[in-house]
């Protein structure tokens, strides 16, 4: 891993940012976060080497361990990064939470509820959750989808009446039914990102 990989955050295209954080009841250091995400993830079968923890805090180590929790960046979001031998580069990215020590430790507890659900035998669930991992990311750009206003079921001649607040409601409405951990398929989810982006750029967002 190099600093350039894990260092300033990739944020996954496709993944949507929360716009309000807050404080979690993670009571971790950093080192312990990191540590405990990828042991996690090589139990989960990543391959050595593929890991990548991407953050806005430069790595102190070869390792990519951050210099510390990040409480004072801007944008304490962080993605992960890792490929098994099943499937192709895999991704997860949290910024929930106010600080990137914090949305590391959310990170690694999504990764062992993933291995929960191996360990029981719900192999057939984590491999459809797997590939929804690996599709969302993709860039919405590369979405051959419907003008904006028909995925989200605007008319044409609405546009000029329209708010960023509206396409965000809307956005929500929808991805409760569209995202595949709702069942809906990832091709559904892929186009509604890439109205949603092509909306807010129409709206100078």
């Amino acid at each position: 891993m190099t600093e350039s990989q894990s260092y300033p955050l990739k944020w996954p295209k496709g993944w949507k940012r929360t716009q309000y954080r807050k404080r979690s009841a993670y009571k971790v250091t950093v080192d312990r976060a990191y540590e405990d995400l990828v042991r996690s993830l090589t139990l989960l079968g990543a391959l050595k080497g593929s890991i990548i923890v991407s953050t806005n805090v430069r790595p102190r180590n070869a390792l990519g361990t951050p210099r510390n929790d990040g409480a004072t960046v801007s944008d304490p979001g962080v993605a992960v990064f890792w490929q098994t031998r099943a499937h192709k580069e895999q991704v997860i990215a949290c910024d929930r939470w106010d600080s990137v020590k914090d949305n590391i430790r959310a990170c690694g507890k999504a990764v062992e509820a993933m291995r929960e659900m191996e360990r029981a035998g719900a192999s057939q669930v984590l491999d459809q959750m797997f590939t929804a991992f690996g599709a969302l990311p993709a860039s919405p750009d590369a979405v051959a989808a419907r003008p904006w206003w028909q995925v989200f079921n605007f008319s044409h001649a609405l546009i000029g009446e329209l708010s960023l607040p509206m396409i965000d409601a809307r956005y929500r409405e929808l991805s409760k039914s569209a995202h595949p951990d709702r069942g809906g398929p990832p091709e559904q989810m892929l186009e509604l990102n890439a109205a949603y982006e092509q909306a807010r750029r129409h709206y100078g967002a």
